[in-house]
């Protein structure tokens, strides 16, 4: 009995809400004019047009209203678009010459391509006043369907050349249940269907290009119709080079200010080189917020720091290497000194080898000057025998003068790679260090405008 009585209550309230639809569909009907009811009398929305004769066909255009940001950080940008939507419905086909302009909460009543961006982070539908649709109806059956729409759409950026990069975002409409065999997605009018990029304004972006593409979605479930709007943006360079490049090549000069401070004014020059040192440490931080912390890659703009850094740095050691061999030669009088012992030193060796060899040469004269007449087995105690320097081979005196050679290009060398005024040291770097920052800027400059 208590089943019976359940089944009793649930027959009575389906039979209820039944009733109370029907009676919804009547006031909606009533309220109606005469052409919407003849078109709405057995129309049934949850069927698509041509549902026994092939995939309808949807053509689309979009209007860019704006695009608000661009974010580096999430990698994405956020657009306010008007989407519109034209297809073919056999069963809204009426008599007549003007076409019929709805309200759009009656889109309720149709059928409507269930379209989605694919990207899309975060989305909404504007409803001030009233949600902004708009729906069409031609008299050969054709609909108009309008959206404005704002969404949060994912692009996936490529910061390596940053701040002289190129963008290139995508737009993709899908079908969300209807595959390639129920509904096709067409441009209305290829690359034409998009507008509003021509007269639209970015902060830190230019368009440069964009244009249009068909293809299809390969999931699990089948193969879905796709459209993909590209558009390329090219970031404006004239913003970093006065917010970062130029202050950090300041800095760099401001540091090559020490090379002209007398060494013996230590907290002037530490002073200089300890706070461009400082500031390039600061300006480096700051360029880094407005990016991602975590990413894989080396950007332009860390590229140019790193080298305004490593002068900076260089200008600081410069002046500790030019201190330390003050410390060892106190003066210029000294230094010159060193150079006269080194160069009495190599004259005294010159003197050694000049008399090594003039020796070799009388010793080996004294002994073709021997008469021929002396015999064999006499013995020769003239003069000449008192005077005979011991005897050696030649090639002795030969090795004893390249050893010598070998050591004074050594002795030489070393008075090459000495500092003889530490005062020079300064002097070099004067145009050492302009002209090598020089040389790297075009360098970069080449490598990131140009490759």
């Amino acid at each position: 009995m208590t089943s019976f009585s359940f089944l009793f209550a649930l027959l009575f309230i389906s039979r209820f809400l039944e009733n109370s639809l029907l009676s919804a569909e009547v006031k909606d009907g009533e309220i109606l004019p005469p052409t919407i009811q003849k078109l709405m009398k057995g129309y049934n929305k949850y069927l698509r047009p041509f549902f026994d004769n092939g995939p309808v066909t949807v053509g689309m255009s979009l209007d860019i209203a704006s695009i608000d940001t661009i974010s580096e950080i999430n990698m994405d940008y956020t657009a306010t678009i008007f989407l519109r939507q034209r297809w073919t419905d056999e069963r809204l086909v009426f008599e007549g010459n003007k076409s019929l302009s709805l309200d759009g909460r009656l889109v309720e009543l149709l059928w409507v391509p269930d379209t989605f961006i694919v990207d899309s982070k975060k989305s909404f539908l504007h409803d001030i006043t009233v949600e902004n649709r708009l729906i069409r109806i031609f008299p050969n059956g054709t609909v108009l369907y309008a959206l404005r729409i704002t969404t949060t759409v994912a692009c996936n950026m490529d910061l390596t050349k940053y701040p002289m990069d190129k963008q290139t975002c995508t737009l993709q409409l899908e079908s969300w249940g209807y595959n390639v065999n129920d509904v096709m997605f067409n441009w209305a009018r290829g690359n034409e269907s998009v507008s509003g990029l021509d007269t639209l304004r970015l902060a830190q972006y230019t368009v440069e290009d964009h244009y249009t593409s068909a293809s299809e979605a390969v999931y699990e479930t089948g193969n879905y119709p796709r459209l993909i709007f590209h558009f390329e943006l090219k970031r404006s360079i004239l913003y970093f080079i006065l917010e970062t490049y130029v202050p950090s090549s300041l800095l760099v000069v401001l540091s090559w200010v020490s090379f002209w401070i007398s060494q013996s004014s230590v907290p002037a020059r530490i002073c200089i080189g300890v706070t461009t040192v400082l500031t390039m440490t600061t300006l480096m931080m700051g360029a880094r917020t407005s990016l991602p912390n975590a990413n894989c890659f080396i950007k332009a703009i860390d590229v140019y720091l790193g080298i305004c850094f490593s002068f900076i740095f260089g200008a600081l050691i410069e002046y500790a290497v030019a201190h330390f061999c003050t410390l060892h030669h106190p003066d210029c009088n000294s230094a010159l000194m060193y150079g006269h012992h080194m160069h009495d030193c190599e004259e005294e060796m010159n003197g050694i080898v000049t008399t090594i060899a003039s020796n070799s040469s009388r010793v080996k004269r004294r002994k073709d000057s021997v008469p021929a007449s002396t015999g064999a087995g006499e013995p020769d105690l003239g003069p000449a025998s008192e005077d005979k320097a011991p005897e050696g081979p030649p090639e002795l005196f030969s090795r004893c003068a390249k050893n010598m050679s070998i050591l004074r290009k050594i002795l030489r060398s070393i008075n090459c790679c000495h500092v003889e005024n530490p005062h020079y040291i300064d002097n070099y770097s004067r145009l050492t260090f302009p002209l090598s920052f020089v040389f790297v800027n075009l360098l970069y400059w080449t490598y990131y405008l140009y490759f």
